[in-house]
């Protein structure tokens, strides 16, 4: 992917608790937000995904209950290939991207024509076969690398050798803890790998992926909601629609501040240059042959003058006129 600017994912994930009008009112809220991107999670067949041993997740467990596995969970969130297609149809006419998760290799098939990105979960950071298949179309991918060491994340890029890749720091666990973010970790797989990077973020509020952004994250995924209190796994730790534009509009000034990188006075402060600095004056009347010295020169504003770094140059010469006290000299 070619970066001009930071490139925002809000992610929908499965919070349209498996709602086809739900999805759309999620695109809704994504384009209002300013975001680039929605994102969703495909799998038309959870059972191709999730076994029946499969147990959920504490995060589950405590947003949906115990009395179900996680496979019974999923299939309550899924939406349809033909929804899917959709909803596609949906974001060209809001006129934002949209992309989807694929979480098995029907899936994969499925959204390959529909994707300018495959977005690979954390989750499948080790699946060999996902990678390989991943690999065979050759499109840009972002890699989300929750639970993953570095020898891990080298094993999944040997696999997507024919991709270009983005690394996503990210870590899974719903809310994540703020103590547990590592940002520095993005930095590391920056320098390690010599790839773009981004974050993908399950902290609560919006603090940690502005931190990211300034960073030099280059793609912040964040998920979001129509509201933190449906029934669903992810919606607890997610924001609200005016939590994401907020966010958004956030990590848009973040990168305004970036600037040139070229150290020199700024277009909206030079007309404070001479309000700001100092310059070299009569501290008493001065007469004409008078010998400037410590005693009857000072500085003081504004800047308009000889400036102070010549105090040295001036001190010891003559005054060629009369001065009267705080008179430019």
């Amino acid at each position: 992917m070619i970066f001009n600017k930071v490139f925002i994912i809000a992610e929908a994930g499965v919070n349209h608790n498996g709602s086809f009008d739900s999805a759309l009112k999620l695109v809704d809220k994504a384009k209002e937000s300013g975001a680039d991107c929605v994102k969703f999670q495909t799998f038309e067949k959870a059972e191709n995904v999730i076994s029946k041993h499969a147990k959920k997740a504490d995060y589950q467990k405590e947003t949906t209950g115990q009395n179900e596995n996680q496979l019974d969970m999923v299939k309550k969130l899924r939406l349809s290939f033909d929804e899917f297609k959709k909803i596609k149809q949906y974001c060209d006419k809001k006129e934002i991207m949209f992309l989807s998760t694929p979480f098995d290799i029907e899936s994969i098939e499925f959204l390959a024509p529909l994707v300018p990105v495959f977005k690979i979960p954390s989750g499948e950071i080790t699946n060999l076969p996902y990678l390989r298949k991943i690999n065979s179309y050759k499109k840009d991918v972002i890699l989300s690398t929750g639970m993953a060491n570095l020898e891990e994340i080298k094993e999944a890029l040997n696999l997507l050798k024919d991709c270009k890749v983005t690394l996503l720091q990210c870590s899974t666990e719903y809310p994540c803890p703020y103590e547990e973010v590592n940002m520095n970790a993005m930095i590391k797989m920056r320098e390690y790998f010599n790839l773009p990077v981004g974050y993908s973020d399950h902290t609560q509020g919006i603090a940690i992926p502005i931190m990211a952004a300034a960073m030099g994250a280059k793609i912040i995924e964040k998920h979001f909601t129509l509201d933190k209190n449906m029934e669903g796994p992810d919606h607890k730790a997610s924001l609200e629609p005016d939590e994401l534009k907020k966010m958004v509009q956030s990590i848009r000034q973040v990168e305004k501040a970036f600037g040139s990188g070229i150290k020199e006075p700024q277009k909206s402060e030079k007309k404070n240059i001479e309000i700001a600095r100092k310059s070299i004056v009569a501290k008493c009347s001065i007469k004409k042959g008078e010998k400037f010295t410590e005693n009857n020169l000072t500085v003081k504003r504004p800047g308009n003058g000889i400036s102070p770094m010549k105090w040295d140059m001036i001190i010891g010469t003559s005054a060629q006129k009369d001065y009267i006290e705080d008179e430019l000299i």
